[in-house]
């Protein structure tokens, strides 16, 4: 078989895929390459969904990762509306909703994540919304340009639901939100930080309320208008915006016989245990080299860094995929960057460079560092730009157990770049 006639398969038209697709063609692949996926929309960024699309600051078309036409002049087959029904690992073949097969010498998994849902009695009524779809980000912005401006629920402090919050407040809508934790995003940086962002809410109009979840929506004409919590608190809403996380679409893996644990178990050339088909991006579960540990990874970069490693890999090149890892928020005047990993417990303190309270409603500019017996395994910039280069060398420095002074490491007139000298 010459190269011309190779198959390469992209299920998942994300992100990730679309990154994919690209690489391939860069590095000079010239055999054929389908680009498959369910939603009818080219391949997009998800960012955009809850940060500028949503606030209106962004057109639609910003959030494409190519133009439509680029597919054709590049070859690459695209299959919009089409969703992969089965994968036959030994047979070399997908087959399609409709029934067709296709064969492939070489396949990438890029089926990413669906969210959470609620399993609340009346959350399946009309005024639920969730966020993951361009369609349902149209869905959202529309309701939060009514007039008058809707009371919104938020259901869920992550990333997703403060993002949402914060739209939803620069719309002129009144907001609350609901966390079952004690602070929003605690779980993921810890009581320094969440403070931060409880803090910037807060002083923005958001009411939160922690500690309890909703127990039951209340409906009329099947729509709901009401949610009684865990406590007993009933709030009025007309728009619930719920979310709870995402997991990992990995049932095309599991129904092929491919190893799943909390995602497609790939190493990290980002090779499932079939050796012709490869996973990356949400839905992947990635051996890391410099975290010595497996990782799924939800974010942006990893699908942009993670498409073009697994190409790489699909055309025999070696690969070792061990980005730090990396994601960021805008919220209100707040922008940041984070980049390493801090799991619970997997850090002494935080520290700062800069002061991180929030003073007359305004996000500060400060650095925040995680440490470990000295050495930085996490950092995140708010408000202070161009020093990520900076940052993840001081983070992969810090995960081969290279340790800085703290006092150094706070004081704004070290630069960071003499940390490690």
């Amino acid at each position: 078989m010459t190269a011309d006639e190779r198959v390469f398969v992209i299920v998942g038209a994300s992100l990730a895929g679309a990154k994919a697709a690209e690489a391939l063609r860069t590095e000079g692949f010239t055999g054929r390459v389908l680009l498959i996926g369910q939603e009818h929309e080219p391949p997009y960024e998800r960012p955009p969904l809850s940060k500028g699309y949503l606030l209106g600051d962004a057109p639609r078309e910003q959030a494409y990762v190519h133009e439509p036409a680029w597919y054709d002049e590049q070859r690459i087959e695209l299959m919009t509306g089409r969703r992969v029904a089965a994968l036959h690992p030994q047979a070399h073949t997908v087959t399609l909703d409709g029934g067709e097969q296709l064969r492939y010498d070489r396949l990438l998994l890029a089926t990413g994540s669906v969210v959470r849902t609620l399993d609340t009695p009346g959350g399946d009524e009309d005024g639920v919304l969730y966020l993951r779809s361009m369609g349902e980000s149209d869905t959202l912005r529309a309701a939060f340009t009514a007039d008058p401006p809707p009371q919104v629920l938020v259901v869920g402090a992550g990333w997703i639901g403060l993002e949402v919050a914060a739209a939803a407040r620069r719309h002129g809508c009144p907001v609350a939100v609901v966390e079952n934790d004690s602070a929003p995003l605690r779980r993921v940086l810890g009581d320094e930080l969440a403070a931060l962002f409880r803090d910037l809410h807060a002083a923005n109009g958001v009411e939160f309320h922690f500690g309890t979840g909703v127990r039951e929506f209340g409906t009329l004409d099947g729509r709901v208008r009401s949610a009684v919590l865990d406590d007993g608190t009933e709030l009025g809403t007309d728009l619930v915006a719920v979310g709870v996380g995402i997991r990992p679409r990995t049932e095309l893996a599991e129904h092929a016989g491919l190893a799943v644990d909390n995602g497609v178990v790939v190493d990290a050339s980002l090779r499932t245990s079939d050796p012709d088909v490869f996973a990356c991006g949400d839905v992947a579960s990635s051996y890391h080299p410099m975290l010595d540990r497996r990782l799924r990874v939800e974010h942006w970069s990893n699908a942009i860094d993670g498409g073009q490693a697994a190409a790489k890999a699909m055309l025999g090149q070696e690969v070792s995929y061990d980005p730090v890892p990396y994601f960021f928020t805008d919220q209100y005047d707040l922008g940041m960057e984070y980049c390493g990993w801090a799991g619970p417990g997997g850090y002494d303190r935080v520290v700062f460079r800069g002061d991180p309270a929030v003073v007359d409603g305004k996000a500060p500019e400060t650095i925040a560092f995680w440490l470990r017996g000295g050495c930085v395994v996490a950092a995140m910039n708010i408000n202070v730009w161009d020093v990520q280069d900076d940052l993840k060398a001081l983070v992969r420095a810090g995960w081969s157990g290279h340790a800085v002074d703290p006092a150094r490491l706070t004081d704004p007139e070290v630069p960071l770049g003499t940390l490690l000298a």
